[in-house]
């Protein structure tokens, strides 16, 4: 009978000013970034951001130009890969197709020559964490793309690391399995504890999974934060804009309140100062009303444009009294008292005070 696989002794990441070129370009900006032990930290950009270059040199297969990456007190910035002893999932999954389930699963730990009784156990041991107990004598080739991205798993935390990393693993699955497999995941990082780092440049995915998110851009950490307070209190527009739909609307800032047109917005706290001129709009955010006043209601005016059925929820594209088109989502319920404007139709619309975001255009 196989035993579970226990928490690991994770170890926290530090780095501070890291920085790598190509040509006159940054791929990493002086980037400064603090992994607690035991976290699931993802960092979360566009294509070209950095993100995959600092997971790489967190690795070892990148080699910075400047800065410090530390493993707990131990400076590691030119310590080879294979010495890191740190566990790598990656996006193609790397898995030898000649070989059994088992036998890649077995790979490492034959490299750091394990007792053969042991690797036996330990292999064991690391495919019922992942749910694939039984599978050891099957081929590559046999099983599918889920079961595949298992096997790669098991393969990276068979040898008990105490970081493991995770280039885009669920990219190549298909969405009702890459949403299982995201929640799949998180259970076993509660289990096993091990301080992972994760890419991905898929929004939900990261809300979804992560301790704390790192937002990326241009080789800088645009903002690190919990997920709720990324989505909810972004630092700035491109922040604001990569995660989740907005919409943002020109503010003027003058004597402690924030003035869209004439009017003055009712806000939770004042402006932060004076460069936070946008007022952010979620779709979801935004609720119809019927135009009265509310102390804790910034209200609207505008007229339907479009409306877009998308099964659980309609989409609703309003141009405002300003002229700028913002987008409305409600949800598609049988109930007899919600009422789905129509194209053409003026309509009112409520923003919260608590949900009234001012940020800053960067």
């Amino acid at each position: 009978m196989t035993e579970p696989m226990k928490k690991a002794a994770s170890l926290p990441i530090t780095i501070q000013g890291l920085t790598k070129r190509y040509g006159g370009s940054f791929a990493l900006d002086h980037v400064d970034l603090n992994v607690c032990s035991g976290e699931f930290l993802t960092l979360l950009g566009p294509s070209g951001s950095g993100k995959t270059t600092l997971l790489m040199a967190i690795a070892g297969f990148t080699r910075p130009d400047s800065g410090s990456l530390r493993f707990g007190d131990t400076e590691t910035i030119r310590t080879p890969p294979h010495k890191r002893d740190l566990g790598m999932v990656f996006q193609s999954y790397a898995l030898f197709p000649h070989m059994t389930v088992a036998a890649n699963v077995a790979f490492s730990l034959k490299l750091r020559k394990i007792p053969q009784n042991e690797i036996r156990q330990r292999v064991e041991n690391a495919l019922e964490t992942v749910q694939l107990g039984g599978y050891g004598e099957r081929g590559i080739t046999q099983l599918s793309g889920g079961q595949r991205q298992r096997v790669a798993l098991a393969r990276a935390i068979v040898f008990e690391p105490r970081i493991l990393l995770m280039d885009e693993p669920l990219s190549a699955l298909d969405k009702k399995l890459r949403e299982h497999m995201q929640i799949e995941l998180r259970r076993l990082h509660e289990k096993l504890g091990i301080t992972t780092v994760y890419v991905t440049h898929d929004q939900r995915e990261a809300l979804t999974m992560s301790d704390r998110i790192a937002v990326i851009n241009k080789g800088r950490v645009m903002q690190i934060d919990g997920p709720r307070e990324i989505y909810e209190r972004p630092a700035n527009k491109f922040v604001a804009d990569f995660i989740g739909d907005s919409t943002f609307l020109p503010v003027t800032i003058s004597g402690g309140d924030a003035l869209y047109g004439q009017t003055v917005l009712k806000l939770e706290a004042g402006p932060r100062n004076a460069r936070n001129n946008l007022l952010m709009l979620r779709p979801e955010r935004l609720q119809i009303v019927a135009g009265q006043a509310c102390d804790d209601l910034n209200i609207f005016t505008g007229t339907v444009k479009g409306v877009i059925y998308q099964g659980d929820s309609y989409l609703l594209h309003v141009a405002l009294a300003g002229g700028v088109e913002v987008c409305v989502r409600g949800a598609n319920q049988r109930d007899a008292m919600v009422v789905i404007p129509q194209s053409g139709m003026a309509i009112s619309l409520g923003l919260h005070r608590e949900d009234t975001v001012l940020i800053c255009d960067e």
